[in-house]
């Protein structure tokens, strides 16, 4: 092969792949965006230019070491992508990945392996409950989806820290995001448990604060230091400490519904 015709290979070559996975080359709108996701609340923050723009719930992975920890980039987007494992076509109601995909570059896999996309069970949203990626609704995803280009860079983690507290950990200087939420979710007397939200978390809090174990401050959020003085709670009062507050927990508390 001719030496300007194998150059010419090896650039379509290139071209061709960076579009197939997402390689950003060189887009100037990435390095103004960033994503945090801290895993000990479940919560995303997407920030542009400094400013937080929206904070998010997730469901991450069943287990903390599933879902990977450290900075990553967004190496691809894909709409409706096939859920290949269940053969399951993009756009399907079945489909667990939802409607959009963010391909994330983490553990050395180049965005087909772990991503941020939507989902058809909107309970798991929250929770612990994933294989490894990040889950929202599929609406939220949507949004996000266009928001951020290519390169745009990911920071997974699991702190009791603010999320701006994590940016500058991270070299990034942000106004806006602590763990507190951005939408009310309602508990409708069911269990608490990490990253349950409202009036009856802002109750627990201060019944445990009263008795002696501090959640540090009363904000309506069951985060990692609720779940801790929960925790401690029980073990004081011989009950199962799983940190998550049922019937016998409410009860112990005094709490009535």
């Amino acid at each position: 092969m001719p030496k300007k015709w194998f150059i010419l290979f090896v650039f379509a070559w290139f071209m061709v792949s960076s579009f197939i996975v997402g390689v950003p080359t060189g887009s100037a709108a990435a390095g103004t965006k960033l994503i945090i996701i801290n895993k000990a609340v479940n919560r995303l923050a997407y920030y542009e230019n400094g400013q937080l723009k929206g904070q998010f719930k997730v469901g991450t992975g069943r287990s903390r070491s599933l879902t990977p920890e450290g900075k990553f980039k967004i190496v691809n987007k894909i709409k409706n992508r096939p859920y290949y494992k269940g053969h399951i076509p993009g756009g399907d109601p079945r489909n667990p990945l939802g409607n959009r995909w963010l391909g994330l570059n983490a553990r050395g896999t180049w965005g087909t392996t772990y991503g941020i996309h939507g989902n058809n069970n909107p309970s798991s949203i929250g929770g612990y409950v994933s294989s490894g990626c990040i889950r929202m609704y599929d609406n939220e995803v949507e949004w996000l989806f266009n928001q951020v280009p290519t390169g745009t860079t990911v920071i997974i983690t699991s702190s009791g820290k603010s999320f701006s507290a994590i940016a500058a950990a991270n070299g990034y200087i942000v106004k806006g995001g602590t763990n507190a939420p951005s939408v009310p979710v309602s508990t409708n007397g069911q269990i608490l448990k990490r990253g349950s939200q409202g009036p009856a978390v802002q109750e627990l809090q201060r019944k445990l604060t009263a008795q002696g174990f501090s959640t540090n401050g009363v904000d309506g959020f069951f985060g990692l230091n609720t779940e801790n003085a929960v925790r401690q709670f029980q073990k004081a009062r011989k009950l199962t400490a799983d940190g998550i507050v049922g019937p016998a927990t409410k009860k112990a508390l005094g709490i009535k519904k």
